[in-house]
């Protein structure tokens, strides 16, 4: 609209309502919002960190979905496997620690010769972000995709011992996967597992998520004192005394932890 003042020439006044961010942007900030979670999102959550209604996001969210930058996890949203495989994206949640962290790996894979794997919790799953072996590596049900279930690996049971929250949110499905024989399916089955982990400080999964393959696994803490990895190995069952590797993963996991302690 033209207004005018006396004296002066007419100016041009905008008055229209400032445009609304667009689908586009608002997908940006749910991505941003999912990013920097290392547990489940709800919806009701994502709403509330973005200022978006819910049937907004709710629509968003399914389109994130369906090309794999998000994915449901229960009641909840995370990263999807796109966004997940893209440089960075993982690793960024345990930041600064690769420098500190590869050597003891090397090194346990050099003293070992089996399947290294370095874990962080993702949703309800634990997600490797590090992993090294040789010609001879010992196949598993995540190869490929570099995740698994918390209640049946080694790593993934380092991570629910010494971890309250992630564990209450586990036990709270009350049963779990079978994805073998030897599988604990039971919640009492698994809390007793998990305090022997906390006795022990030490995780072993024997053939419990793939037939044929056991793992040792450890707790590594942060400079804060709380759990941010759990480092394993995986080997054939019927070839490795576990007793024996678990004395290796937890040294090397302790020492992981004192050189985090000193970043």
């Amino acid at each position: 609209m033209l207004t005018r003042t006396a004296g002066q020439v007419p100016t041009l006044t905008d008055d229209r309502p400032v445009s609304q961010p667009g689908s586009l942007e608002r997908g940006i900030d749910i991505l941003l919002a999912l990013s920097a979670a290392s547990r489940p999102v709800s919806l009701a959550q994502l709403c509330r960190s973005t200022g978006l209604p819910k049937s907004t996001a709710h629509r968003i969210l399914g389109v994130l979905c369906t090309r794999e930058l998000a994915r449901r996890v229960g009641n909840g949203y995370l990263p999807g496997e796109l966004l997940e495989s893209m440089p960075g994206i993982t690793r960024a949640r345990v930041p600064g620690t690769r420098r500190a962290v590869l050597p003891y790996l090397l090194y346990l894979y050099e003293t070992t010769r089996q399947t290294v794997n370095l874990a962080v919790p993702s949703g309800l799953e634990a997600r490797y972000v590090e992993r090294l072996y040789g010609h001879n590596r010992v196949g598993s049900r995540s190869d490929g995709v570099d995740r698994a279930p918390l209640h049946c690996t080694a790593t993934g049971k380092a991570l629910l011992a010494f971890d309250p929250k992630l564990r209450e949110e586990l036990l709270a499905r009350g049963s779990f996967e079978r994805m073998t024989r030897r599988t604990i399916t039971s919640l009492a089955g698994l809390e007793r597992e998990l305090a022997q982990v906390r006795r022990h400080g030490v995780a072993y999964s024997q053939e419990e998520f793939t037939d044929g393959v056991a793992c040792v696994a450890a707790p590594v803490f942060g400079p804060g004192g709380r759990i941010c990895m759990s480092l394993g190995v995986a080997a054939p069952a019927c070839s490795v005394p576990l007793g024996r590797l678990g004395i290796s993963v937890r040294g090397a996991a302790q020492a992981i932890s004192a050189a985090l302690l000193g970043m």
